[in-house]
């Protein structure tokens, strides 16, 4: 273990770092920080600078809300408060860091809903918006996610309550005015209902709502309506959560009802949008003909937590871990690379093809919902290369050199490189209620140069203060400051909230054989990539072995 490093995590002013500045604009944000605990070190000082600039600059994208409280913008070229990413996504991951922030920021969508139920797709200085919808992140899985990391175990479900009656309404409203052909299916009306700017999959569309009314779309076009897949996926995914909120407080028959709506969204989407032959979920123009445009679609429907892991694990090596389609040098594209129409310039608001860290912090769930915690890191390590050289935090990265592209200061670029730290070499709790000690580091993918040979993090977790030390040669947890576990590089030990081992998982794609130093006995494993093996108290039991998915090229 690095003695010297965890001198350096201990020695730090994580907040001082951060706010120094705005201590009296942001003081009870920053505080909030503070009780995280959440410090991170690391041999290689550029790449440290990296982490606290994005801590920096996500303070600028904090600001006082019309309502007195602290919300999160967009950033960058964005002043404002999206449906499809600040308010759901975005918003899910600050929840781990500052969660007072991210339910404000929730709390935005249901305060200005409409009377006849509609969320509005933004909110900005200039006030609400609805025009269109924009959905991506199903806000449902992000509002329930904050709930179990933050609330649930207290006996305020005040918050719960409001977000699932104003989420119910938006569901009404949607299927009032979005099902016209009667499919059961999510219509997309316009280029913004989905955020999809420049994307091919919606040339010859408008970019907004007939008559800017969300209810409405051009008459005089040929292919409109669309039945969209990602569309209908969000549904899907916000009925299955709010199934799980009606009985968190108490409805269970009104359970079962989200639950069997669930059902039918789910028979929708794969009856209309799922090409069987190609394995890929497409929109359907009122023509009944497919858009056959390869986009991010697929991760985004597959983010919605639809289909089982024989799926997943098909689309993963086809498409997603293909060099051809979408697992470009700095993954994912928002375009399949071999369409003739993508485009990788990174230089503009774009989904037309370059990487986009909406994607980026989107991905995650959509791997680790299906147990593949291996294949995730093969979309990570090349991105942390390229943060690691990052200054300004654009919205889009070149898939080929991975320079930073359009606009700066964007939180959904900052909230990544919290995230993918956190999630290679951190602490992580979960709402499920573990936490996860992760043995990796960012591995020299560019020029050999090093990205953190060496990382040290701190988290509080319940009050109790973890500290996690990462070199080549293992992984070292100390707990209220004294060494509570030791195990391999390479793995990821997982603990319930008060520090007891619940299983160890292989993080790596070679196998994986050393020593596991826990509650004053040394305890061998042999672990293979995404295999997880349960602690039964004197031994690990395999619960899973899936095996790993290796990427395709043509």
């Amino acid at each position: 273990m690095n003695e010297g490093l965890l001198t350096k995590l201990r020695g730090l002013d994580a907040v001082a770092l951060i706010g120094e500045e705005k201590q009296s604009s942001h003081g009870s944000v920053l505080e909030e920080w503070q009780r995280s605990g959440v410090k991170f070190v690391s041999s290689a000082e550029r790449f440290e600078g990296v982490y606290y600039s994005a801590g920096r600059k996500l303070l600028d994208c904090i600001v006082m809300s019309r309502g007195g409280a602290h919300v999160l913008h967009e950033g960058g070229a964005y002043p404002g408060t999206w449906l499809e990413s600040t308010g759901t996504i975005n918003a899910e991951l600050l929840s781990r860091f500052i969660p007072g922030v991210a339910e404000a920021t929730f709390r935005l969508f249901a305060d200005y809903q409409r009377d006849d139920g509609q969320m509005p797709y933004k909110v900005t200085a200039q006030g609400p918006g609805y025009r269109q919808i924009q959905m991506v992140t199903p806000l449902a899985r992000s509002v329930w996610n904050h709930y179990m990391l933050n609330v649930s175990g207290t006996s305020d479900q005040v918050f719960l309550r409001v977000m699932y009656t104003a989420m119910a309404r938006f569901d009404e409203w949607l299927a009032r005015y979005r099902n016209t052909r009667g499919t059961g299916c999510v219509e997309a009306f316009c280029t913004f209902d989905t955020g999809h700017d420049l994307s091919p999959r919606f040339w010859h569309v408008p970019d907004t709502a007939h008559l800017d009314d969300a209810r409405q779309y051009n008459p005089d076009s040929p292919i409109l309506p669309f039945l969209a897949p990602d569309l209908t996926a969000n549904v899907y995914c916000q009925r299955q959560y709010l199934a799980r909120m009606a009985r968190e407080l108490g409805a269970e028959a009104e359970g079962a009802e989200w639950e069997l709506k669930a059902k039918q969204s789910e028979q929708s989407l794969f009856r209309h949008c799922f090409d069987e032959t190609d394995e890929f979920f497409y929109d359907v123009d009122r023509n009944g003909e497919f858009v056959r445009v390869q986009s991010d679609v697929l991760l985004r429907v597959l983010a919605c937590e639809t289909g089982d892991r024989a799926l997943f694990d098909k689309v993963l090596r086809r498409y997603l871990l293909n060099t051809s389609k979408f697992f470009a040098k700095y993954p994912l594209t928002s375009v399949a690379m071999d369409d003739p129409r993508f485009d990788p310039s990174s230089a503009y608001n774009s989904w037309a093809g370059p990487t986009n860290f909406l994607t980026l912090i989107r991905t995650p769930h959509a791997f680790e919902h299906h147990g593949r915690y291996v294949e995730l890191t093969w979309v990570m390590q090349p991105i942390l290369s390229a943060m690691s050289r990052m200054t300004r935090f654009s919205q889009t990265l070149s898939p080929w050199t991975g320079e930073e592209g359009y606009t700066d200061t964007y939180s959904p670029s900052l909230l990544c490189v919290l995230d993918f730290v956190e999630r290679m070499c951190g602490i992580m709790p979960t709402p499920e209620g573990e936490v996860w000690f992760t043995g990796l580091l960012p591995y020299p993918m560019d020029h050999g140069e090093e990205v953190a040979g060496e990382t040290a993090y701190s988290r509080l977790v319940d009050g109790v203060l973890y500290e996690l030390v990462n070199t080549r040669a293992g992984a070292t947890v100390h707990r209220n400051g004294e060494v509570y576990m030791r195990f391999p590089y390479g793995t990821r030990a997982v603990t319930d909230r008060y520090g007891q081992l619940r299983e160890m998982v292989g993080m790596t794609y070679a196998p994986v054989q050393g020593e596991i130093e826990f509650e004053g006995r040394i305890y061998t494993l042999e672990i293979k990539g995404n295999e997880r093996k349960t602690w039964t108290g004197d031994t690990f039991v395999t619960c899973a072995d899936i095996g790993t998915v290796v990427p395709a090229y043509c």
